[in-house]
């Protein structure tokens, strides 16, 4: 159906399609939590928060697992190396992803005021970590990781957990924790009334514009400061997966080589910058589903912001820039990726099939009256 070219082009596309996925949707979630102790003072106001999302946060999380599984199966190398490289990073993250389900769980078990105030300080944690790490984590990547490959793709990385906290990363961990807190408050300003919604409107205001600051911080510090790679070597887009197969250099400022080359990629930074600005706006208008598609338009912009700049790289490797793995040659065999297309051609229409009923299903607030009353379907 496709050539082995194309094929490798759309399952990187697709890889975004289900990042910006991920951002939008369990974004929301991991943004609600990092906001819950801020933005709700009562517990009464707190349960509406955790119910914001209590019946949407499993079905959000099908998004990072659909990314974990095609990186998996599309690209093998880059599963390897990453997920060996960055295993601590993401253990704490699979932690953060258990804490959630327990502390909304176990929050309400009790009457205690400390038992609560324990579980909603877990809350906002489950809710930081990752976002504080997926953040760095592509920070990471930016700069390059530092890894090699021996004989039989022996992959062997060379740094640690602490190696990862440098300060460009971190500034992405920020600009991404400023990301899901719009996107958050976006969410809950929709689903609550009265003080909860206008706190969570000024607070999301706040982080979208200290998103647009932050991420035009970024790519200033990206243009001057920042070695990108570059292929300099005649590569092969149908050729056998071989990362040691190219010849790789690094300069400042590569990473904005293909918005020369490609000048309509400028609209994913453009979204970014306009979505948040956007958000800013309509959360201080008091317009909660304006502000969820502008925060959802800035969060595609930021992510497609980080695969246009570093395309056609996946994860580029600062000890042996050669060993880089490029969309070109870290990929499954081209029967697997025509295999995989079609499995999501059919699955992801599905997908966004049931998340569109549920959440149109779940509609509407979450109120006080309603959780006071004492219906048994809220936690």
């Amino acid at each position: 159906m496709f050539d082995y070219a194309t094929l490798r082009l759309i399952w990187w596309a697709l890889l975004s399609v289900l990042l910006v996925g991920f951002a939008m949707f369990d974004g929301a979630d991991l943004g609600a939590a990092m906001l819950h102790p801020f933005v709700a003072r009562k517990d009464v106001e707190r349960r509406v928060v955790i119910n914001a999302i209590g019946p949407v946060w499993e079905g959000n999380q099908v998004w990072f697992i659909l990314g974990g599984g095609a990186i998996f199966a599309a690209w093998p190398p880059l599963y390897s190396a990453s997920f060996s490289g960055f295993y601590l990073a993401m253990l704490l993250v699979l932690i953060g992803f258990i804490l959630r389900p327990v502390a909304i769980s176990f929050r309400s078990k009790k009457e205690s005021p400390a038992w609560r105030a324990a579980w909603d300080w877990i809350f906002f944690v489950s809710g930081l970590l990752p976002a504080l790490l997926f953040g760095v984590a592509f920070g990471n990547v930016l700069l390059g990781v530092p890894y090699h490959f021996g004989p039989g793709l022996r992959f062997t990385y060379e740094g640690d957990l602490i190696g990862l906290l440098r300060p460009f990363p971190l500034l992405c961990g920020v600009i991404s924790i400023c990301m899901l807190l719009t996107q958050g408050a976006a969410w809950i300003a929709g689903k609550s009334e009265g003080d909860v919604r206008a706190r969570a409107g000024r607070i999301g205001a706040l982080a979208a514009l200290a998103l647009v600051a932050l991420f035009l911080a970024a790519g200033l510090w990206i243009a001057v400061g920042v070695e990108g790679y570059r292929i300099e070597s005649a590569v092969d887009p149908a050729g056998p997966s071989n990362p040691f197969g190219k010849h790789v250099m690094r300069g400042v400022g590569d990473w904005l080589l293909n918005y020369a080359r490609h000048p309509a990629s400028a609209l994913a930074p453009a979204a970014g910058l306009f979505g948040a600005l956007a958000a800013a706006v309509a959360l201080a208008a008091g317009a909660p589903r304006l502000a969820l598609l502008a925060s959802s338009l800035s969060a595609a912009g930021v992510v497609t912001t980080a695969g246009f700049s570093l395309f056609p790289f996946l994860l580029p490797s600062s000890s042996n820039p050669d060993q880089s793995l490029t969309v070109w040659d870290a990929s499954s065999s081209q029967g697997t990726l025509g295999l995989m297309l079609a499995a999501a051609i059919f699955f992801l229409p599905v997908i966004l099939a049931y998340t569109s009923w549920v959440y149109y299903v779940l509609r509407g607030p979450v109120t006080t009256t309603a959780i006071e009353r004492g219906d048994g379907h809220y936690y």
